[in-house]
């Protein structure tokens, strides 16, 4: 199994598990768990594209509130049951920008932080299906409430069972380095694609700017862009990476946005990011 360790910004980490290696068993066939994953997410994606109205506007809010669950809940939920066997797991990650010694505390808050939210929000969910019953009584209208917390019942169950630490097996990924270096250093997916890779030493120049921007821990400094999911998973042939990282980078940026917010309340601050840096270097 591969496990992705991309940090979004120097404090907040997504984890990502590479599925098209883990869902086939044995046999050579997919499980059946995962079997219905897929039916459900190729049947989502075809109500997106839907002419239907009503089945595209359904997908719009569900969109939306699905872009409020946690990232670091996706994270957990893309990691088969498996998890829990005595196979090496690999992880890989960007070296120069995520201290390889720092991986296991990542891993283990990643996988503990959060059993206490999920399994009291799993147990929620169970207890509020029955009084969705009456609305899946009604003509014509689905039971939209009732399929909303079946989902999240399993959901917290799925992100409560593979929150376990497994054997692990470092993997620092220069092609990682690359593309964080190079998505500080540009300002767009476009210029990212048309420049030439970052050479070692810019890469570590980029690297030291970004430790010298967080003043020694004290502040927390985005690493990714909403444009860098796609490049991201495109180098790693994984389609599925490309949403988990825009969806991590907005709420990471939002929560840095609000913390900053709170610390301008208190006196004036002034906070300069690191593609500002690179840019004011450059003039």
């Amino acid at each position: 199994m591969r496990l992705f360790l991309l940090p979004i910004s120097t404090r907040r980490t997504l984890l990502y598990c590479d599925r098209v290696a883990t869902q086939v068993n044995a046999s050579g066939k997919l499980s059946y768990h995962d079997r219905i994953v897929n039916k459900a997410n190729e049947t989502w994606a075809s109500w997106e594209n839907s002419p239907n109205k009503y089945k595209k506007k359904l997908t719009d809010y569900g969109n939306i509130v699905f872009n409020r669950i946690s990232y670091e809940e996706w994270g957990l939920k893309t990691l088969p049951s498996s998890t829990a066997d005595l196979t090496p797991t690999e992880i890989v990650f960007p070296g120069r920008f995520l201290d390889q010694k720092k991986v296991p505390d990542i891993l283990r808050k990643l996988a503990t932080e959060r059993q206490g939210l999920h399994k009291q929000r799993f147990w929620g969910s169970l207890i509020g299906l029955p009084f969705t019953i009456p609305v899946g009584l009604l003509p014509v209208i689905p039971n939209i409430p009732g399929f909303y917390l079946a989902f999240r019942a399993w959901s917290h169950f799925k992100a409560l069972i593979n929150s376990k630490e497994p054997l692990i097996k470092m993997s620092p990924s220069k092609a990682l380095d690359d593309l964080y270096a190079a998505g500080l250093i540009h300002p767009s997916r476009e210029h990212s694609r048309q420049a030439t890779l970052p050479s070692e030493t810019e890469s570590q120049q980029v690297a030291q700017l970004v430790t010298q921007q967080t003043n020694n821990d004290a502040s927390d400094v985005m690493l990714l862009k909403r444009w860098n999911g796609k490049l991201l998973a495109e180098q790693f042939n994984l389609p599925g990476m490309e949403l988990e990282i825009e969806r991590a980078v907005e709420q990471v940026q939002k929560n840095i946005e609000a913390e900053s917010a709170a610390v301008d309340e208190k006196g004036d601050t002034n906070t300069t990011t690191v593609d500002e840096t690179l840019s004011n270097g450059k003039k």
